[in-house]
């Protein structure tokens, strides 16, 4: 009798090479950081310090600036890169580790490019202004992420915030110009993202068209409305139809002062702090109430949640148009709480990064905020690498959102798992 070997499916031999290629990937990345701020930003750096301020300008509580020597800088965050390199090679770290180790070394790259960027200016570069301008670059794809995590918990995958976001800018804008209510303006852009948010239901929920296609299809069809109709009404009649006022900030008495993290976090518009509380509202629904475990259920199986009597397309329905409410509110920030008159376009891109932010975050919305703050802080940067005259060309430091989103998807995410029936339709029998 001969005994044969039994085959191994090619399936998993190319699972297992993907799985060791993965396995290298953040090791490499991590040490190709190291060697660019080294070799880059240490060797290409200008002679002389960079100062780094903590305080602004008035503020009643100041905290003294940091001067580091750039070159050296660089040279150090490049060394402890290489190092996190090496340890991320060798030794099996838990989930936990791996994620700090991501964070050390984007943190290390960031003090290395900033220092670049700032050796030898006569003025010191202001931290705090680029982590406040950070929190209102997020704000768009905090609320866009927020929406697409409520959406995929139910099973149910949001393409649309895109055009939620660029709907929800215009109608916003629109409003408040005709109305002078600003107010009216949010509630406005609000429900213009719940509209599209309707739509995108009732055709995936209720006549079973393919959920991605259909995202893409709103997604055009709004942004050729808007711009149809930024040409036909809001350029004619500008005065009237698209001279909004903007939110003005808040700040909260004492809460405000706090040196560094009071102007960041308690010194804003009305939209980040609507901002947190849908963020803690969702993720305390989503996990401690009866409407977050039914959503859960009807995302990962919907049949069994049938089974005990969830309404599955109703609660599809409601998170949907609910997620199409809070990604309003994101766009209308664009307008009403960021530049005020709108502009063909405005959202660039910023839903499919909500969307990236939503995988980034593992579906969770802590996880997505992370994940777009992320994101807002890479905007932030390359606007104030800008004003520094930083010898890099202006349009590949407005690719530097995307490239990010790119690569944090593409290499460190790892393996994302989404709730299990998110893009299914469901057949109720």
């Amino acid at each position: 009798m001969t005994l044969t070997r039994p085959a191994v499916p090619a399936a998993l031999v190319s699972g297992a090479a993907f799985s060791v290629g993965r396995r290298w990937l953040a090791p490499v990345a991590f040490a190709v950081l190291g060697l660019v701020d080294i070799l880059v930003l240490g060797l290409f750096s200008h002679h002389g310090d960079a100062t780094f301020a903590f305080s602004q300008e008035f503020a009643k509580v100041t905290v003294p600036n940091l001067s580091l020597p750039a070159a050296i800088t660089c040279y150090v965050t490049g060394g402890v890169t290489l190092a996190l390199a090496l340890l991320r090679a060798v030794v099996p770290l838990p989930v936990w580790a791996r994620r700090v180790s991501i964070a050390l070394v984007l943190f290390c790259l960031v003090v290395a490019l900033l220092c670049w960027a700032d050796a030898g200016q006569t003025t010191a570069f202001n931290v705090v202004n680029l982590l406040q301008g950070t929190f209102g670059q997020s704000i768009p794809i905090m609320l866009g992420a927020l929406a697409g995590v409520m959406c995929s918990r139910s099973g149910v995958i949001n393409i649309a915030i895109e055009g939620q976001l660029l709907l929800g800018a215009f109608t916003a804008a629109i409003v408040a110009s005709s109305t002078g209510s600003l107010w009216l303006g949010l509630i406005s852009g609000s429900l213009a993202g719940a509209l599209v948010a309707m739509l995108l239901a009732v055709f995936t929920i209720g006549y079973l068209v393919d959920q991605v296609i259909l995202g893409v299809v709103l997604n055009t069809l709004i942004l050729g409305l808007t711009g149809y109709l930024y040409d036909s009404l809001m350029v004619p009649y500008s005065n009237t139809l698209n001279s909004p006022q903007t939110f003005s900030p808040i700040k909260i008495p004492l809460l405000g002062d706090i040196p560094i993290i009071g102007p960041v976090f308690f010194d804003s518009t009305a939209f980040l702090y609507i901002t947190y509380f849908l963020i803690f509202a969702i993720q305390v629904g989503l996990f401690a109430t009866r409407w977050g475990l039914r959503t859960r259920a009807v995302g990962e199986h919907p049949i069994a949640a049938d089974t005990v009597g969830i309404r599955v397309l109703a609660t599809r329905y409601r998170n949907v148009i609910l997620a199409g409410l809070v990604a309003g509110i994101g766009g209308a920030y664009f307008t009403v709480g960021s530049v005020g008159p709108f502009a063909k376009d405005m959202s660039s891109g910023e839903g499919y990064i909500a969307l990236a932010a939503v995988i980034f975050g593992r579906y969770t919305p802590f996880g997505a905020i992370g994940a777009a703050l992320l994101f807002g802080f890479t905007t932030q940067l390359e606007t104030v690498l800008g004003t520094l005259s930083v010898p890099i060309p202006s349009n590949i430091l407005l690719t530097t959102p995307y490239i990010v989103t790119i690569v944090v998807v593409a290499g460190l995410v790892g393996k994302v798992r989404g709730p299990r029936a998110e893009g299914i339709p469901y057949i109720k029998t």
